[in-house]
């Protein structure tokens, strides 16, 4: 017996007293709820649990960080002992480790045979236990990696003396290290092992080192290729310019959905009696070594980090759902992304389930929908996975049959039986062996229906994978001569995981070439009309967005030169000559007329005003209030409303002649930003004006200039609100039929109003023959006629000899309301330019950097962009020509990665014979 054997069986008593004690001490320690196969538990459970002083080498099956937090602590004390005691020590440390890990490997023996005979929630915890065992004693492997020694401690660690060198640097060897099993080697050399299933199942990998490198180069190399066929689908617009995809079909009850959630390790596809996948799900696995959990993101959604698979679930299911019944089907896919250091890369499509007849409330064409959906994916070059039950005839497979007809070879095609422990074990291996439906591919059988939990709590969704492999295991392993490594057969998913690599990985390369020329063909296209349209112009979404703010900036700056106080003074004094006329209407003018009866007699008519008394206090009176109705109106809030309004207008015309016109998301932020800083300034250029129009409010003090100004300017007024009555008389002649029947109208009213008719009450029929609608039009009328009269009248009295003086303002109202109104308007532009203007001048160009900046974040800037379609089309060009380099720039790499692997396999088997060959990655 050897020393290392001898050495195990001193240590097995220890071993199992430690083990019980932490067992028992499980039991005792309270849980998390999410089932009692949680590790982190059974980690606090076992740390709390006292080790013998002398069985300290039994550390490394309770926890993984023992030797990690140790191992710098002994290093520092043993650099201050001298260096042989140290390294003898170390050493030691060296020889026990190894101890350790054959003692972890015989207790998992232990709990494979236990496995057998109890199936009691005690078996369960003593699984844990030994797993976390086995998690431990690749942690240590871990740290011995990531830990730096000293040259001289490594030497010990590896086997050397002291003092001595290595075989390699000349020096005499010391002991050969104790050896790793190769399980432990193809977890740590592996890259591909935990992708396959290995590292989730419990299943021993044993493939050679040949097989690993082998595996782990068709790895990165289907990597690449997902890459560049996810970047081919960038480019589209050509069926000559793709990759193939995995497409999964099946009939419904297949166990379709079962066997993706067995690839992908997780619960996460709709669940229902009814039809619920009606949508393609373009499902595509990325490797992640570096996630430190799964998780799911839907890019089309701008989902992202999802790592709860039940929201996954629900989102499915609302996409799904969101295909109405009467539609059945849609074609529109859903994209979902999982990240995982567990699944390998893949690109699967899961497709609606074949159904045989459409139910009650399912229309008539729907299996006829879904079969044309399915055949739209299964055509070339995409592989097929056709999924049939073992529990039904394979000439009955509707899968098959579907795939039969766009691959009658059956070359492309991969058959997965499901349901394998429904029927009798010969009966399944004579499917997988099937010979009348022979597929190039072959069949692989699965039993992917997860087992019912026997736990009493709910089962962990992330340990889907090991425990369908366990399952699997279990079965297949009870009958090896039909389906173990001699039966010639494929059964359990970590096989069907490296097929679907393998089989994708084949399909891609063989396609590869006809790409890459393809490819070449399509960039020379692009490279011509690249050159013809735009004649090799850059373009980017940000030197378009720079180019439209420059051309915006320059036109506002054009327009900042031609709008100020004359334009500003103008605006204002409209506004206020409005309000003069108010003024005027209201207490010099005559009034609408609101019904029929006659008019009372005015005692001081506006005709009588030439001739009135000149201290008459009653025109007196109605002037001064004309004047303090206008200057107490709110001239402030007036004049900065009406400059913000005519500035904004200006703004949007602005928008409309720069490039901005074509963009309506940016057209709103440019409105946006000049409402926001007029708005900024309104309230407290309003509050100014008002403060410096103060003393108008209680005296106005004209001068002779100013009265010779608003008797001309006035005039022009009185002739322009003339015209606007003139105006709407037309108007009103059309309305009801004719100047005629106005007339007569006119004639009914003015005789009512004179008492020449008597109308006793005006009724909803009318009156005197007319109707009430044409009444209400002929006293309309008859007020504009009037109204006319007296602008003609007032236009004579403005140009007489009266009102030619300043003193005779009580006789000459629109003279000194108009000379009022400009004073007004003058001090107001004073403020409204220094405080207001100048001011937005000044802030608008930034504010509308500053908000174009804001809009264009996520995206908004490419959105932005191909908003014009000149500049998408160019944009599309460019982008669609350097897709195309890339895609051309990848595939060469990869021709060069292949090429020298198969130089270095060719230099080597050339040295050291085909056995030289192993451990080679390419």
């Amino acid at each position: 017996m050897s020393a290392q054997l001898r050495a195990a069986g001193a240590l097995a008593p220890l071993a199992r007293r430690v083990t019980v004690r932490a067992v028992r001490h499980f039991h005792q320690v309270p849980l998390p709820t999410g089932g009692i196969q949680r590790a982190d538990g059974v980690t606090r459970a076992l740390r709390l649990t006292r080790f013998p002083v002398n069985g300290y080498h039994n550390a490394v099956i309770v926890r993984n960080a023992s030797f990690a937090r140790m191992l710098p602590k002994l290093v520092i004390k043993f650099a201050r002992l001298p260096a042989l005691f140290g390294g003898l020590m170390v050493g030691g440390i060296a020889w026990i480790q190894y101890q350790a890990i054959q003692v972890s490997n015989s207790a998992q023996e232990m709990f494979g045979n236990m496995k057998d005979t109890v199936g009691t929630t005690a078996a369960s915890l003593w699984g844990s236990a030994v797993e976390i065992a086995g998690q431990t004693k690749r942690g240590w492997e871990n740290t011995k990696e990531q830990v730096e020694l000293p040259e001289w401690l490594d030497r010990i660690m590896k086997g050397g003396e002291p003092g001595e060198g290595n075989k390699n640097s000349g020096g005499s060897g010391g002991p050969e290290p104790p050896k790793q099993s190769r399980a432990g080697v193809a977890a740590a050399a592996s890259a591909s092992a935990a992708a396959y299933g290995y590292d989730q199942s419990a299943e021993e990998d044993d493939r050679t080192p040949e097989e690993m490198a082998k595996d782990d180069h068709m790895m990165y190399i289907t990597k690449m290729m997902i890459e560049i066929r996810n970047l081919l689908q960038k480019v589209g617009q050509s069926n000559t310019v793709t990759l193939p995809s995995i497409v999964v079909i099946g009939s419904q009850s297949s166990g379709k959905s079962s066997v993706l959630e067995a690839i992908v390790g997780h619960e996460f596809l709709p669940k229902g009696t009814n039809m619920i996948t009606r949508r393609p799900i373009e499902l595509t696995l990325v490797n992640d070594p570096e996630a430190r959990t799964d998780y799911a993101e839907f890019p089309d959604l701008g989902l992202h980090r999802i790592t709860d698979f039940t929201l996954v679930q629900k989102n499915l299911t609302e996409l799904n759902m969101s295909v109405p019944e009467t539609e059945c089907v849609s074609d529109d896919p859903i994209h979902l992304v999982i990240h995982s250091p567990n699944v390998p890369d893949l690109s699967l499509i899961d497709l609606p389930g074949y159904i045989q007849v459409a139910g009650e409330n399912q229309p008539r064409e729907l299996k006829r929908k879904i079969s044309e959906l399915c055949d739209k994916y299964i055509r070339g070059p995409n592989i097929i996975l056709a999924i049939s039950a073992a529990d039904v005839d394979l000439a009955n497979s509707t899968a098959l049959q579907a795939s039969r007809r766009v691959d009658p070879r059956g070359e492309r095609t991969i058959g997965v039986i499901t349901k394998m422990d429904l029927v009798d074990a010969e009966k399944g291996a004579s499917i997988l062996a099937d010979k009348q439906y022979p597929l190039r591919l072959g069949y692989v059988g699965v039993i992917s229906k997860l087992p019912a939990s026997t736990s009493l709590f709910k089962r962990d969704t992330g340990n889907v994978l090991t425990a369908i492999s366990r399952n699997e295991k279990s079965y297949f392993g009870s009958y090896p001569s039909l389906f173990g490594p001699d039966a010639n057969v494929n059964t359990g998913t970590v096989t069907l995981r490296k097929k679907l690599m393998q089989v994708l990985e084949h399909q891609m390369s063989s396609k590869l070439q006809i790409t890459q020329d393809a490819i070449q063909r399509e960039l020379e296209e692009t490279t011509y009309q690249f050159k013809v349209q735009y004649n090799e112009e850059p373009m980017t979404a940000e030197a378009y967005l720079a180019a439209s703010l420059d051309d915006f900036k320059h036109l506002f700056h054009k327009y900042a030169n031609t709008f100020g106080r004359p334009q500003m003074h103008e605006l204002l004094k409209e506004a206020l000559d409005q309000r003069v006329l108010d003024q005027l209407a209201a207490r010099y003018w005559n009034k609408p007329i609101a019904d029929l009866s006659p008019a009372l007699p005015e005692p001081d008519s506006i005709a009588d005003l030439p001739k009135a008394d000149p201290k008459s206090p009653y025109w007196h009176l109605q002037l001064d209030t004309a004047s303090s109705g206008l200057t107490r109106l709110g001239v402030g809030r007036l004049a900065t409303t009406v400059v913000a309004s005519a500035v904004q207008s200006s703004v949007e015309q602005l928008i409309n002649k720069s490039a901005f016109a074509k963009h309506p998301s940016a057209r709103q932020v440019i409105s946006e930003a000049a409402s926001t800083v007029l708005a900024d300034r309104a309230y407290t250029t309003s509050d100014g004006i008002e403060f410096s129009l103060k003393p108008y409010k209680y005296e106005v003090d004209i001068h002779p200039q100013e009265w010779q100004q608003g008797r001309d300017h006035v005039a022009g007024v009185l002739k322009t609100e003339l015209e606007h009555c003139q105006t709407a008389m037309k108007s009103l002649e059309g309305v009801v039929g004719g100047r005629k029947k106005l007339k007569e109208v006119m004639t009914f009213v003015d005789k009512a109003r004179k008492g020449e008719i008597v109308v006793e009450g005006e009724t909803r029929n009318g009156a005197g023959g007319f109707s009430a609608a044409l009444l209400a039009k002929g006293r309309e009328a008859v007020f504009l006629r009037d109204r006319a009269d007296i602008i003609n009248m007032r236009m004579l009295a403005v140009k007489s000899r009266q009102c030619k003086n300043l003193e005779n303002k009580y006789y000459c109202p629109e003279i000194f309301l108009d000379a009022v109104a400009t004073k007004l308007t003058q001090t107001a532009v004073l403020f409204l330019n220094v405080e207001m203007l100048n001011d937005f001048y000044a802030r608008f160009p930034r504010e509308v950097e500053t908000k174009l900046g804001e809009a264009m974040l996520s995206g908004g800037l490419e959105r932005f962009a191909r908003e014009d379609p000149r500049i998408k089309r160019h944009l599309d060009l460019i982008k669609r020509k350097e897709l195309l380099e890339l895609v051309l720039a990848k595939i060469d790499g990869l021709n060069r990665l292949e090429g020298m692997g198969r130089d270095r396999e060719d230099r080597h088997e050339g040295r050291f014979g085909k056995r030289g060959r192993r451990g080679l990655l390419f």
